[in-house]
């Protein structure tokens, strides 16, 4: 097996909550891009996490904890800047996120900081997410994107709360096409799929997105499962029934999930065999949601197979 490398934020998320009965905010460690990579390594896969942490105690936890949760860290460089912070608030179990940091923390990963050797030799490269929003690292994520020699993932990762204006969606929407067309497997939520494309239906994103280029596509639809664009039919694939908590890094889980199986097996031989790697992606995201928390509820394969014994 070998390795996979995760592009993109690590920030401490904020957590609306309750102590002694009052109103308080819970700092936990976040970020999409952290949680697949936290993901893949629970998994059993190797991961490397590359992006820009801070210069403050809070980034020494994020780095503290990575590597307590066997993500390497060799091509994450150290900026000057207080870690980014993400405020999360809840309407039933799905999060909404305010972000803090002027320059952001995560933002500050340039091309000419990537680690050629470390992005060329990796067997898959995830890249996406709110990094996309930010010329500098759009630049590294560009140049990794053209090093890289195995497979390459990409999500979305949509936060229309980091819009600068009425012209971040279409920048963003070209953006996604640009690594659509050039991407082994595109994951993104329907709620992505909607805010990119407004009144499209998810079917027709994953068939936009498999006409640009990418290899295959998965749209997840929450408690409806996912839609699998791979070959020349559409197919859902159902979610298990779940008494969901929290849905942080439901998402992100699923990708984590899927980078793992292509870590340990490649990519499918057979359009229908992404079927059957989504199924277990969703009941990964499945014991993420019955748990607080997004990297922190990142399950083993071991609590996954228990879970659905």
């Amino acid at each position: 097996m070998g390795h996979a490398v995760v592009l993109g934020e690590a920030l401490v998320d904020l957590l609306d909550a309750e102590y002694d009965g009052q109103p308080v905010y819970l700092p936990a460690i976040g970020g999409g891009p952290l949680n697949v990579a936290v993901g893949v390594a629970r998994l059993g896969g190797r991961v490397q996490f590359v992006g820009s942490l801070g210069d403050d105690a809070l980034a020494e936890r994020i780095r503290a904890f990575l590597t307590g949760a066997g993500v390497g860290l060799t091509g994450a460089v150290t900026v000057a800047a207080p870690t980014a912070l993400a405020m999360v608030t809840f309407a039933g179990p799905e999060p909404d996120f305010r972000f803090y940091g002027d320059p952001p923390s995560y933002a500050l990963l340039g091309a000419d900081d990537l680690d050629p050797d470390l992005v060329a030799g990796a067997d898959v490269l995830y890249a996406g997410s709110i990094v996309l929003l930010y010329p500098a690292a759009l630049a590294g994520l560009r140049r990794a994107w053209g090093l890289a020699t195995g497979l390459r993932v990409f999500d979305p990762n949509v936060r229309p709360s980091l819009f600068d204006g009425p012209e971040a969606l279409p920048r963003l929407r070209e953006v996604v096409a640009e690594f659509a067309a050039g991407a082994h497997l595109v994951k993104l939520s329907a709620a992505d799929a909607d805010l990119l494309y407004p009144g499209e239906p998810a079917e027709g994103v994953a068939a936009y997105l498999r006409e640009l280029g990418a290899g295959a596509v998965v749209v997840t639809l929450g408690a409806a499962g996912a839609l699998v664009a791979a070959g020349p039919d559409l197919v859902r694939v159902p979610a298990p029934t779940v008494d969901a908590v929290d849905a942080t890094g439901a998402g992100d889980s699923v990708m984590a999930a899927l980078v793992a199986d292509l870590l340990a097996e490649g990519a499918p031989a057979e359009p229908a065999g992404w079927a059957d790697r989504v199924a277990f992606a969703l009941r990964v995201a499945a014991v993420v949601c019955e748990s607080p928390g997004g990297a922190t509820a990142m399950p083993t394969r071991a609590e996954v197979a228990a879970r659905f014994a």
